[in-house]
């Protein structure tokens, strides 16, 4: 079994054009996610892109990358195009490392792989932080903007993902009610066996990924189980490149990193 890290990356992003290498702190956001993809120790890191202005600068700083059709609607499809290509055997497990999420904490990508090692029968993994006060209100706040910002996630008892929104899900009358009822805040980043990425790349949105636009509604509207591994950022703070309002957020934490 090998692990493979594929971290897509497109440049016609629609909500944020140029995402991958808007600078942040001075560096390309697309650098940020492959240093942090290559902390964690996997067989391979690799880029998934279409686009020569990204395949250029990842490859100026030393890494690899593998060049994707245009026509992949999202990175779980890109995925699955660079794993054909590598030829990944379907025992392998294969990562998916969203280009917009840099401040990826390596630990995150070691649970989901461990998950899939200990449990032979996972299709995919990803993975869910506990919100906080402050993140809490951050997602209200982008809300109340009219953003399109952080996902949040609901699960059953046994992990199985129930449904992901852009709304913050489940409804609070007030922030006091996270302590009994918490908001989990998702992180963009999946474990899958390539057989899985196949069947995905198969099939065609459904209406539920289509008005959400997030490209893990597939896996469940398949009927599919995708497995939710709660992890703890361990006091480092997470946040995404979702909108350009965000990487002022982000340059500060990263900051704070060091």
């Amino acid at each position: 079994m090998k692990t493979t890290i594929v971290i897509p990356a497109r440049y016609a992003s629609t909500r944020f054009p140029g995402k991958p290498l808007t600078p942040l702190n001075g560096k390309p956001s697309i650098l940020w996610t492959w240093a942090a993809g290559c902390a964690v120790g996997a067989d391979h890191v690799v880029v998934a892109t279409d686009d020569d202005r990204i395949r250029a600068t990842v490859e100026a700083a030393g890494g690899a990358v593998v060049m994707t059709s245009e026509s992949a609607r999202n990175g779980t499809e890109r995925c699955a195009e660079a794993a054909a290509a590598l030829g990944a055997a379907d025992d392998d497990v294969i990562v998916n490392l969203q280009g917009d999420a840099p401040l990826t904490p390596p630990h995150f990508i070691a649970a989901l792989i461990d998950e899939m090692r200990m449990n032979a029968d996972a299709d995919a993994t990803t993975p869910v932080l506990r919100c906080d006060a402050d993140s809490y209100a951050r997602f209200k706040a982008d809300r109340a903007a009219g953003r399109v910002g952080a996902t949040t996630a609901v699960f059953a008892a046994d992990r199985r993902a129930l449904y992901f929104s852009k709304e913050v899900v489940p409804f609070l009358p007030s922030p006091d009610a996270l302590a009994t009822a918490p908001v989990f805040h998702h992180v963009g980043v999946y474990a899958y066996r390539p057989p899985a990425l196949r069947a995905y790349a198969a099939r065609p949105p459904g209406p539920l990924e289509t008005a959400e636009g997030l490209e893990q509604l597939r896996f469940l509207e398949a009927g599919r189980r995708l497995t939710v591994v709660e992890v703890d950022a361990g006091g480092a703070e997470f946040w995404e490149l979702n909108n350009p309002e965000d990487v002022a957020v982000l340059e500060a934490m990263l900051a704070k990193r060091g």
